[in-house]
């Protein structure tokens, strides 16, 4: 009989550069860049959280999320979706990387064009974190809570191995949501509802 090895999850790796180095914007950018292997996010107090590739049941969701913030967005016209592998600059100095996101056209256009091929200075309207296996929940909530708190107007946090959804609104407590088969982003979003079925059920 073959033993089983048991893989250990990757787990992020935290540089901790506050208070001795505090890299610019630009800075920061080339060196995501150089260590493109690592999805780069930095805390508000400037220190680098480096985060190892998505196992592949994790992407095949958040490929699933996107594709249908995607397909919506498409129609409606008056926003844009994005991925993990867009960087965000918030207003208190953080850098994050959500899993989706979709960012209303106006407030895009204001942003000169080759800003937009680097990280945008703002928040996402709207910000969709997936829960991985080496994620913590609480890491997860305290970047929803910062998100909203940035300017964001709806936050999704999807826990598929507890199948719940955590909703995130300004000067509003989180509506914890178990078991939907959808959720639906009404009104910021309106028409878009995501079918979580997918996300509970992976047909792998």
């Amino acid at each position: 009989m073959t033993p089983t090895i048991a893989v250990p999850e990757l787990q992020p790796l935290v540089l901790y550069l506050n208070p001795h180095i505090r890299l610019t914007d630009d800075q920061l950018f080339e060196f995501c860049r150089q260590n493109s292997f690592y999805q780069i996010e930095r805390e508000s107090n400037g220190d680098l959280v480096l985060m190892p590739p998505a196992g592949f049941a994790t992407d095949d969701r958040n490929a699933g999320i996107i594709t249908q913030l995607r397909t919506w967005a498409d129609i409606d016209r008056k926003g844009v979706a994005s991925g993990s592998s867009a960087g965000f600059l918030l207003p208190n100095g953080a850098l994050r990387a959500p899993d989706a996101a979709w960012t209303l056209r106006s407030r895009l256009r204001a942003i000169p064009r080759e800003q937009l091929e680097k990280f945008v200075p703002l928040c996402p309207d709207f910000v969709v974190e997936l829960k991985s296996p080496s994620d913590t929940l609480s890491t997860l909530q305290a970047k929803m809570t910062e998100y909203i708190d940035n300017g964001a107007r709806l936050g999704w946090l999807i826990d598929p191995y507890h199948r719940q959804v955590h909703v995130y609104r300004p000067a509003r407590d989180p509506e914890i949501l178990d078991n939907p088969a959808a959720v639906s982003g009404d009104p910021e979003l309106p028409g878009f509802t995501l079918d979580l079925e997918p996300l509970w059920n992976p047909e792998i």
